[in-house]
């Protein structure tokens, strides 16, 4: 499959040659300097070669991207001036360099280091397999294709992994440096821990020659004169490179106590920015990493272990962390700011929601079982982990936010953990920490190996939205990190479990009756069916599906490439269509079978293909063979391609009985909503026999949905909503009754609290994006000029995609 990259589409291209040669570790070396905004070090790469590597035939030549039609020309770098030939000396801040980084102290925005940072030039990379021509002869070779944007390459060499002390103890053959990767890699799991050892060693080696590099717009090509296929090239190669302040993998600002942080911010383009890498998520590697920094800040990163500063000399600290559990490196994430660690009280198994005791059937998935993945370290091997309820936890934020991290998150962790567990076995991860991140941040939350995101949103208020967003990022590490999509394009098997799965996971962290759980479940359900209609009335159908590339889902070019659909979108972004028609399917699916056979039926699953890549039909195939023959009218896989994932819009002609019952909400609530028409109505004056309305109190998804209510009505009058206001606290409630409090006012232009609008958009960027529209949409000229102070206060620091989402509804 040959694939054509239109770069004025919003596509995002994953160009590395995944098919040939894959990464299978990395070694990262790296200083973060807030005063230039720059990241900058050494990335080693411990590469795989297939086995289907031949010399080069003309049917598969491709001319290298250009505008031009001149051969590629491939040139080296500008060499460093500052050699390092002793590999065992090291600076106080430079941890295991064996070279250190050139014109480090400006802020690089020039680009101008001694390699093409071709902007101009196509995005489009069809194969690695290249016509190159050196200009000393007229061979061919091969190319390693990397992911790679917004960086400054400045050298790659091959590494001598032949001169680590030591290396003949597990090697047959010390001399040839690609059998030696080949063998440490092969090494068993048992022995990880000496495995990092040597990734360490070698990464640390000295180079044994430079090799040919150039850059487009998406990626970085390497290749040694005279090596043909992909078995000749190096298996162990170090690149040296920075990153740029514009670079988009990562956001440098301030945190709520004005201090300078930088994190990865979960950029569309994922981690190409940060370093140069093989994004598609077929490319399953294990990390390591020593980041130096200032010895004020924390770094906080994906790893297994807890990591604890080393001090260097010069105030510097460094930070070291591994996994070694294969995933993509998309999923690699970094915190570094002046974090302060919340540290929860010790709890005992008295301290958290009782686990249940398991039925039989239950009981069969909790078994240590034979896994289905590549060889790593599982924690579903272990019996300690797999009865191991709440894994150890860290929280950090600023320290402006301690109080209200202990009074709201902290008590939520155990719990939420303990809930997780009772549902689905195994925690996937070892351990957990939770960083309270910038204001900036443009999602309530995000999930990554052993690290989650959590928006400042969600510890304002009742404990609701903090718990279910904590649940929501929880079963990320089942669905999303260790069962991940083959195929980028469908996100409904992360989010859509996900979301479904953080209604369970919350009512059992309350301990809620199952009738209580179960208005709970239907009340929400009935908020996410209406925010599904609003969505599918206003967004393109074209991204309403969950499956865009239908039967070719999965495939890829031969060389390995590949496009995400949509993937530059800076709209789809804040799209929830993905979570939504795949919580539907999910919950009518578990309807259909019965919670508990479906959940029994989940935990199977999870067991099968953790560490795995999936595509749809692997989950609704092996569901399918579970459901009983009695409830499997209508029901195939072809059937639920064709009317949820391929099609956009809702579902017709399905039987949505058990799904849609939700949306007869309870009587009592009815008569609330009743009330406040009537109040609404009312005349100014009233008769004196009139009688002063009682109105229960509600909870956070109770007052979400009577302002939903509301906001259908044609005219809410200034009278109601400052009862609203009053009965209710609204403007300290949670952020999404804020929301919906903030579109009553501006939709009825309600100027007593246009404050509470002011510091939604300051405050809760996560969640305030369409708010800017609407304050537009009302074309009227004091919401308008607020619309535009709020954002020109906040629109340096403002995330990239929603800042250029927001420009454009307000110029």
């Amino acid at each position: 499959m040959d694939i054509k990259l239109d770069p004025s589409r919003d596509d995002l291209p994953l160009v590395a040659n995944t098919s040939h040669i894959l990464v299978k570790h990395y070694v990262l070396d790296l200083d973060v300097d807030f005063e230039s905004q720059v990241i900058e070090g050494t990335i080693v790469l411990f590469l795989e070669s297939g086995n289907r590597f031949k010399k080069r035939s003309s049917s598969t030549e491709v001319t290298c991207p250009s505008e031009s039609n001149e051969a590629c020309k491939f040139r080296m770098p500008e060499p460093c001036q500052i050699p390092v030939t002793n590999t065992k000396t090291f600076s106080s801040k430079i941890g295991y360099n064996d070279f250190v980084i050139c014109g480090k102290g400006e802020k690089d925005t020039s680009g101008k280091d001694g390699n093409h940072d071709n902007q101009e030039q196509a995005s489009g990379i069809s194969s690695s397999k290249y016509c190159c021509d050196t200009g000393n002869h007229g061979s061919e070779e091969f190319l390693l294709v990397l992911d790679c944007c917004d960086l400054s390459v400045l050298k790659v060499e091959e590494v001598d992994v032949a001169a680590v002390p030591g290396i003949e103890k597990f090697t047959r053959s010390p001399k040839l440096r690609n059998q030696i990767v080949h063998e440490l890699m092969a090494l068993p799991a048992d022995r990880w821990r000496e495995q990092l050892d040597y990734y360490a060693r070698c990464s640390q080696a000295p180079g044994c020659g430079e090799l040919l590099f150039d850059t487009d717009t998406w990626s970085l090509q390497i290749r040694k004169t005279g090596a043909q296929t992909a078995t000749d090239f190096p298996h162990a190669i170090r690149i040296q490179y920075r990153t740029k302040p514009q670079g988009r993998s990562v956001t440098w600002t301030s945190d709520q106590s004005g201090r300078p942080c930088v994190y990865t911010v979960g950029s569309p383009i994922n981690n190409r920015a940060l370093f140069p890498c093989q994004e598609p998520p077929v490319a399953m590697s294990t990390w390591q990493a020593t980041v130096r920094a200032a010895a004020s800040f924390v770094v906080l990163m994906s790893g297994e272990n807890s990591a604890k500063p080393t001090q260097l000399q010069e105030d510097y600290s460094s930070w070291h962390y591994y996994v070694t559990m294969p995933m993509p490196a998309s999923t690699f994430t970094i915190a570094v700011g002046s974090w302060t660690e919340m540290k929860p009280e010790i709890c005992s198994s008295n301290d958290v929601a009782t686990e249940r005791s398991f039925s039989p059937s239950e009981a069969d998935f909790r078994y240590i079982g034979v896994c289905g993945h590549m060889e790593y370290p599982c924690r579903f091997q272990k019996a300690s982990a797999t009865t191991q309820k709440i894994i150890p936890h860290r929280v950090f934020a600023p320290a402006c936010l301690k109080g209200a991290c202990q009074e709201t998150l902290l008590p939520l962790i155990p719990p939420c953990l303990s809930a997780a567990h009772s549902v689905l076995g195994t925690h996937p991860f070892s351990r957990l920490d939770i960083l309270i991140v910038p204001a900036n941040f443009s999602s309530l939350g995000m999930a990554s190996p052993h690290i989650v995101f959590l928006s400042q949103s969600t510890l304002t208020g009742m404990s609701q939205l903090c718990g279910t967003r904590l649940c929501h990022e929880i079963a990320h590490a089942w669905f999303g990190l260790a069962i991940g999509a083959r195929d980028w394009t469908e996100e409904w098997l992360s989010e859509g479990f996900a979301t479904h799965l953080e209604d369970v996971f919350w009512a059992k962290a309350q301990q809620l009756a199952p009738h209580e759980a179960r208005e709970q479940q239907e009340l929400r359900a009935c908020l996410r069916w209406r925010r599904l209609q609003d969505e599918v009335q206003n967004s393109p159908e074209e991204m309403q599906v969950l499956r865009p590339n239908k039967e070719k889902t999965g495939h890829v070019s031969d060389s390995g490439s590949s496009v995400i659909r949509h993937g530059l979108n800076p709209e789809k972004v804040f799209m929830q269509v993905h979570y939504l028609k795949g919580y539907f399917l999910l919950r009518f699916l578990a309807k259909r079978l019965g919670e508990d056979t479906y959940f029994s039926f989940l935990r199977k699953f999870v067991h099968t293909f953790h560490g795995q890549l999936i595509l749809s039909q692997d989950f609704l195939q092996m569901l399918l063979e579970n459901i009983p023959e009695e409830k499997r009218p209508e029901l195939s896989v072809g059937n639920i391609f064709r009317d949820w994932l391929e099609s956009s819009g809702i579902p017709q002609g399905w039987p949505w009985g058990p799904v849609v019952l939700c949306l007869k909400c309870p009587v009592v609530f009815e008569l609330q909503v009743a009330k406040w028409v009537r109040v609404n109505r009312r005349p100014r004056k009233r008769k004196r026999k009139d009688r002063e309305e009682v109105f229960e109190k509600l909870l956070p998804d109770q007052l979400v949905l009577l302002l939903e209510h509301l906001l259908e009505q044609k005219t809410v009058t200034p009278r109601t909503l400052q009862s609203l206001e009053r009965i209710y606290r609204l403007s300290e409630q949670d952020a999404a009754v804020r929301h919906r409090w903030c579109e009553l006012i501006v939709k009825h232009k309600y100027t007593k609290a246009y404050r509470d609008v002011e510091r939604f958009l300051q405050e809760d960027q996560a969640m305030g994006i369409y708010l800017y529209g609407e304050l537009m949409l009302s074309e009227d000229p004091r919401q308008q000029h607020l619309a535009r102070r709020c954002f020109e206060l906040s629109r340096e620091q403002m995330d990239k995609s929603s800042a250029e989402v927001v420009a454009e509804m307000l110029f």
